[in-house]
């Protein structure tokens, strides 16, 4: 016999995202004796406390922690099996494209054009994803390809192609002392704060800065950097527009960002290979033409 259910295993995961046995049971939709119940349940067949519990809080063991990663590993490669069967099933042409708003650099609507051209394409379905959920709904099989940012997105189970390379910048209030310079160095943000992206912490921040805000998206992150509450260290495409209330500024020795097109490492469908090639081919002939542009 198994030694976990996919029920179980959800129940599990709100839990542990929720950390108070309440809202996990409101967010499932049961009561919450029956969700104690199947969590105990749960801790007996493996053998292992998941959770610490107390009047005050709900905290999670080491071998719950190690549950939480994996269990979110499993349970969406599960959902990842159901769809692959139902589009097989169904002979899904259909094909879904998730990215954030405004993380295309551009590129989307020449991409479309060029997939468009491709014999026998389909329309291309667009979603629209978080900061950091898009890798993860290609994963899941909620949709076919993405755009992502490297280093900032994390790639793990995919294949990926480089669409755009660009240098990263800072964005800053105009009243603010480093606002008057021309570039910025990594170390000049020291003692600066930088957002934190909710779902992915603090990540690729420079040695020194210090944990801001946490923001869900963009238009958020704009809002407390013309506050003067934090700065913000991005990909040049994603600074795009400036607010007029804001400066952009080149950080000189920041590791250079990617756009990359991703998709299911095991995902050999012909209509993700088209889509991809027409990506690729697509961006390359918008950079030939800035280029050019450059040159002039």
């Amino acid at each position: 016999m198994a030694e976990m259910e996919t029920r179980e295993l959800e129940y599990f995961l709100a839990v542990a995202e929720e950390l108070h046995f309440g809202r996990a049971a409101e967010r499932l939709a049961i009561a919450q004796p029956a969700l104690s119940k199947a969590v105990r349940r749960l801790e007996g067949r493996l053998g292992v406390r998941l959770f610490d519990r107390s009047s005050r809080q709900v905290t999670l063991t080491p071998a719950g922690e190690a549950l939480l990663g994996e269990g979110r590993h499993a349970l969406g490669a599960v959902a990842a099996a159901a769809r692959a069967a139902r589009r097989a099933g169904e002979g899904e042409t259909r094909l879904r494209l998730v990215m954030k708003p405004g993380g295309d650099a551009d590129l989307l609507s020449g991409i479309l054009a060029a997939h468009a051209r491709v014999a026998g394409a389909h329309q291309v379905g667009i979603l629209f994803g978080g900061a950091t959920d898009r890798a993860e709904r290609v994963r899941t099989g909620e949709a076919d390809v993405a755009l992502l940012y490297l280093p900032f997105d994390d790639p793990a189970g995919l294949d990926h192609e480089t669409l755009l390379v660009e240098d990263r910048v800072a964005l800053l209030p105009r009243t603010h002392p480093l606002a008057a310079r021309e570039r910025l160095k990594l170390e000049d943000l020291a003692g600066e704060s930088l957002p934190r992206w909710r779902g992915a912490g603090w990540t690729g921040a420079p040695a020194g800065a210090l944990p801001g805000p946490e923001v869900v998206d963009g238009p958020e992150m704009v809002q407390w950097v013309r506050l003067g509450r934090t700065l913000a260290l991005l990909p040049r495409s994603l600074a795009e527009p400036v607010h007029p209330d804001l400066v952009c500024l080149p950080v000189v020795d920041a590791p250079r960002s990617a756009l990359v097109i991703a998709w299911a490492e095991h995902d050999r469908r012909p209509l993700v290979a088209g889509f991809v090639r027409a990506a690729v081919e697509a961006a390359a002939g918008v950079e030939g033409e800035r280029a050019r542009g450059r040159e002039r």
